[in-house]
């Protein structure tokens, strides 16, 4: 195929960053070949060794925190300061990974039904394909190939490519800190190459973080090849303020949950549930705070906002926000389309959100918040649930027990938060339900997405 080139743009002033030029078909085999044949002696690799390198890569990412926070802000547009955030995340999870992995991954001894006695082992399967996006250029790369490389398998990585650079910087990061060279690999790549990826006899296990239409595709095209799938994808997840919330917090918490990230996040609260003996009093304080938010220069300190990631993608979401209006939805604030360069995108707030728009049924995936009356705490739920997505949701209440009740036993969704607002955290298992997807990350769930969890068993 000819070279062709990815150009990386900053959202924030539309200039041009970097340019890459994608592998050659022969130059892709040979990574994939080296991979799997570094996976060979990496997966008889002790725990402890493979514990001190994740060890070792968290150390240079802290060694490396401003250069890549700075990188992962010019090429998506997020907030410095949470881009530093996110690198400590990365972090987290090296140092969780290596202190947890082994004894997640340890062997099972069972006595069976006859008497005889059993193992059950943990085994590497070989190479893990991820597809990675670009709203946590970081995270998002971490989060599955740390828990791979401890579990003994190969990694690669086709990363999105508008954080192309974020990507390459993150296998220097990897081999700096003494990962065999070639067991993880940023891939400059096309979406025909890909699909030759997938369909690599060496490659076992493939897990995409992308839109539900994205997951179908990869999906249908990795089982079709037999292969093992995780699938994290997008939702709209709903935060529900019941008659007993602190509203003052609730305000706070679901402002912050709206706009953190730019409002680039699949875990995002993206639907207001508010019961009617409060709705008046939560949208008068949420309007005013959503108004308030500072939109400006992410690398400026004065700003509570950024860009959207790509031209695009603002495009989309003010089409979302103009058919939204036309089928009865209220601007409350913002949505206007902005003049000037970058990509920004006002603080939005719709109202009189109903099923049928795209604020109601779809993902919006952008500073725009759909708020929703619902009659009382039962009603609330009903539309908290009435969402093909469920990835995860919010409740306010200051009755604790209550509100665990209702996220155990009436949240249909793969993670619920009460009184804050969703983030990731190592040590708690990550993943949705429905058309958000399949499978876990995090919390010693993910390390054992891909591998073969083998049974033993000894004759008397």
């Amino acid at each position: 195929m000819s070279k062709e080139h990815i150009t990386t743009i900053n959202p924030a002033t539309e200039e041009k960053i970097n340019d890459f030029t994608y592998l050659s078909d022969k130059e892709l085999e040979k990574n994939i070949d080296n991979c799997q044949d570094e996976f060979l002696d990496w997966k008889l690799t002790s725990f402890e060794k493979r514990a001190e390198i994740l060890v070792s890569i968290g150390k240079k990412l802290e060694e490396n925190k401003t250069e890549l926070a700075k990188l992962m802000t010019q090429e998506m547009g997020k907030l410095l300061s949470q881009s530093e955030q996110e690198v400590d995340l990365c972090i987290g999870i090296c140092n969780y990974t290596a202190k947890n992995g082994a004894k997640n991954l340890q062997n099972e001894e069972r006595t069976l039904s006859n008497g005889n006695k059993g193992t059950v082992a943990y085994s590497p399967i070989g190479i893990v394909y991820g597809i990675q996006p670009w709203n946590y250029p970081s995270y998002q790369v971490m989060r599955y190939a740390i828990v791979n490389l401890m579990a003994g398998n190969g990694v690669l990585l086709k990363h999105a490519s508008n954080v192309t650079g974020t990507g390459q910087l993150l296998e220097k990061i990897f081999v700096t800190a003494g990962l065999p060279k070639g067991l993880f690999k940023a891939l400059i790549i096309s979406h025909d190459q890909s699909d030759t990826i997938i369909k690599n006899k060496n490659v076992r296990g493939v897990t995409l973080t992308g839109s539900s239409d994205a997951g179908r595709n990869i999906g249908k095209k990795a089982t079709a090849e037999l292969k093992k799938v995780v699938l994290e994808l997008g939702s709209n997840d709903a935060y529900i303020v019941l008659e007993d919330a602190d509203i003052e917090n609730a305000i706070k918490e679901c402002v912050k949950g709206r706009i953190y990230n730019n409002g680039e996040t699949c875990i995002a609260a993206k639907r207001f549930v508010v019961v009617d003996k409060v709705y008046d009093a939560f949208k008068e304080g949420f309007v005013k705070a959503m108004e308030a938010v500072k939109v400006g220069d992410p690398l400026k300190d004065t700003s509570d906002m950024g860009p959207i990631a790509r031209k695009d993608l603002r495009e989309t979401l003010h089409k979302q926000v103009e058919e939204s209006v036309k089928n009865g939805a209220e601007i409350l604030c913002g949505g206007k389309m902005p003049d000037g360069k970058g990509y920004y995108y006002p603080v939005t707030v719709l109202g009189n959100v109903k099923p049928g728009q795209p604020a109601y049924d779809d993902e919006l995936f952008g500073p725009v918040a759909s708020l929703i009356k619902a009659k009382d705490e039962k009603d609330a739920m009903r539309i908290a649930n009435d969402s093909k997505f469920g990835l995860g949701g919010g409740i306010f209440s200051k009755d604790i027990e209550k509100a665990k009740k209702l996220a155990q036993d009436h949240f249909d969704t793969g993670m619920v938060f009460i009184n804050t607002f969703g983030i990731a955290d190592p040590t708690m298992p990550f993943g949705g339900v429905k058309d958000s997807g399949f499978g876990r990350e995090h919390g010693g769930f993910g390390i054992k997405e891909f591998v073969n969890i083998k049974s033993i068993v000894i004759g008397s």
